[in-house]
């Protein structure tokens, strides 16, 4: 998630457990070592612009690696706050406030490989968006008035809400993968595979993705006590392109992004017959569009040991905002 969610469920988790006298160094110490992992951001290629893509919420992120690099950040923060606290207490707090990252980035679709080194499998929860001020701000809340006031008791309503918001989230993720069943069965479809994940910055609007005979039917739902279906589209399923080497190292790549994007893929078909632009379709900003928040390029022309270039397309242009809006107030939902 984002680094702000991240610092302050870091921070939130030892907080509730610590008197008040030392709070302060505690909430430091736990936001830090809940954003450590990420750090992980920096492990990048200038060649290779996948790289970042299979190191991202890898091993940092693991939870064979916890206890390592709480150890690693407890030994780089200590120093600041050894007034406060000792060694051990320091050590608790940065193995509270690190355990939370992988276990709340699974929360998102993302993929977080939390069984590295044993498998290579990335988790996605679906529970929650990248970003949620629904979650996020409760918690922020929750640790200044603990500050203000000096109780554990707001610290403990922000753990609570924490688990109440993930709850929240697989309930409605559970809602509205039923849900693909039913659409499916009206559009004489079968199923083979089904992934529904929150929209941005709320749990009302889903993206609901399933595939039926090599294609993905993308629709978007508003969860709220009854569900609506608010459109949809579809897009043939990416399987590989006749003319690339197997060898050849854009094929490799076009599988280490599929591994990313979970088999997600699709061609985009605005994308010129030179360079084809392969995208994830689990992405966009308005739920039930095929308009990708990244992809590949991959250059027809290109020698056989040439890399793909990975090209994030993060829009958020006034009539996607509005068709969001749309979908948001139920106005385009039936």
């Amino acid at each position: 998630m984002d680094p702000l969610s991240q610092g302050a469920l870091g921070a939130v988790v030892p907080q509730s457990i610590v008197p008040r006298a030392k709070m302060g160094a505690v909430v430091a110490l736990g936001a830090l070592s809940g954003l450590a992992p990420d750090l992980d951001v920096f492990i990048q290629s200038s060649t290779d612009s996948l790289l970042f893509l299979e190191f991202h919420r890898q091993f940092t992120h693991s939870l064979i690696f916890i206890p390592v690099g709480a150890l690693i950040c407890s030994v780089v923060l200590f120093p600041f706050v050894r007034r406060a606290l000792d060694w051990k207490t320091a050590y608790v707090v940065c193995l509270l406030g690190y355990a939370t990252h992988g276990l709340l980035d699974a929360c998102t679709s993302y993929g977080t490989q939390l069984f590295w080194p044993f498998s290579n499998y990335r988790v996605s929860w679906n529970t929650v968006s990248i970003i949620d001020p629904f979650f996020t701000l409760p918690l922020v809340t929750a640790i200044g008035l603990g500050l203000w006031r000096g109780q554990r008791a707001f610290a403990l309503f922000g753990v609570g809400w924490a688990i109440f918001y993930m709850s929240l989230g697989a309930i409605q993720n559970a809602r509205v993968e039923n849900l693909a069943y039913d659409l499916a069965s009206r559009r004489g479809h079968e199923p083979t595979r089904i992934t529904a994940k929150p929209g941005f910055g709320n749990l009302l609007a889903w993206k609901l993705i399933y595939e039926s005979d090599g294609v993905f039917h993308v629709d978007a739902i508003r969860a709220g006590a009854r569900l609506e279906h608010c459109g949809g589209t579809s897009i043939p399923r990416f399987d590989a392109f006749d003319w690339l080497p197997a060898q050849s190292q854009s094929a490799i790549d076009i599988e280490r992004f599929r591994w990313f994007s979970d088999d997600y893929l699709a061609l985009d078909p605005a994308s010129p017959s030179d360079e084809p632009f392969v995208i994830d379709v689990r992405y966009s900003v308005v739920p039930n569009q095929v308009d990708p928040l990244w992809g590949v390029v991959v250059d027809k022309n290109a020698s056989l040991d040439a890399h793909v270039d990975f090209v994030p397309q993060r829009r958020g242009s006034p009539e996607q905002i509005d068709a969001y809006a749309r979908i948001l107030s139920g106005e385009v939902c039936d």
